[in-house]
């Protein structure tokens, strides 16, 4: 299911007409930041179907050669007892910077429906026996149909722990704005796709695939937004599903956020 939406999400963008990005007054001007802080609750999060509330700082922008997007968890807050992330690793942090080929060299790579053209990257940093994950490739921006522009990145996994080259995962995400209102605020339709393949499965406990696509329906306003989030998860992590540890099925998150 996952791998047919991106597939024809990426055969509608064939469509799509040439939008090379503009850097003629200098890669500069399309500088921009932004962030925000993020209350989550969860139902049924994979792996392991845990139900908690966690707080989130989001952030992302455009400086120069760099596009970036990130975002840092704190689980547990109030150190509840009763939590069911008691006792567990309290901080996730997930780093994606991408630098711009177009911009670094001055040569303008856009074709068909690919406006620009990156070497990006994924780190992600949490305490447990994962540590540090790092998965390094080509990213690209699309514009499709209805969507506008969507990231598309495919990474190659590096395992820090073995020193080994692992997998891919291919990445998308997508921001519409699709109702607007006379006041000004608007309701979204705003979500990603994270999709692992090729990974070796060499204990038997783990999966050679798995992913999450996040569909949130948002409703926004200039400093608010609240949304509900459907996550859809296939053996996320690599982590092969099991009644004793779910890894596949759905959850819910509800979001109330701020934005600076």
């Amino acid at each position: 299911m996952r791998k047919s939406l991106l597939a024809l999400s990426l055969l509608a963008a064939t469509s799509a007409p040439v939008m090379a990005a503009d850097y003629s007054d200098g890669v500069r001007k399309n500088d921009f930041s932004w962030m925000q802080f993020n209350v989550m609750h969860t139902i049924d999060e994979k792996p392991g179907d845990v139900n908690h509330t966690y707080l989130e700082m989001e952030f992302g922008g455009r400086s120069g050669i760099f596009d970036l997007y990130g975002y840092l968890d704190l689980f547990n807050p109030s150190n509840s007892s009763s939590s069911e992330k008691d006792g567990a690793d309290r901080l996730f942090l997930k780093f994606n910077p991408r630098m711009s080929i177009d911009a670094a060299t001055g040569v303008d790579l856009s074709f068909g429906p690919v406006q620009e053209l990156y070497i990006a990257s994924e780190n992600i940093v949490d305490g447990g026996d994962a540590g540090y994950k790092t998965k390094w490739g080509l990213g690209s921006d699309v514009m499709v149909p209805w969507f506008g522009k969507m990231q598309f990145n495919l990474y190659a996994r590096h395992d820090l722990q073995s020193h080994e080259w692992n997998g891919y995962q291919i990445s998308t995400n997508w921001f519409k704005p699709f109702i607007h209102f006379e006041n000004g605020s608007f309701i979204s339709y705003q979500g990603y796709l994270d999709y692992e393949f090729g990974m070796d499965d060499n204990n038997g406990a783990n999966s050679s695939h798995g992913g999450a696509m996040f569909n949130g329906i948002y409703w926004h306003v200039d400093h608010f937004a609240l949304g509900y989030g459907l996550k859809l998860y296939n053996d996320v992590y690599g982590i092969k599903d099991s009644s004793k540890f779910p890894s596949s099925g759905a959850a819910h998150y509800f979001a109330a956020t701020y934005k600076f």
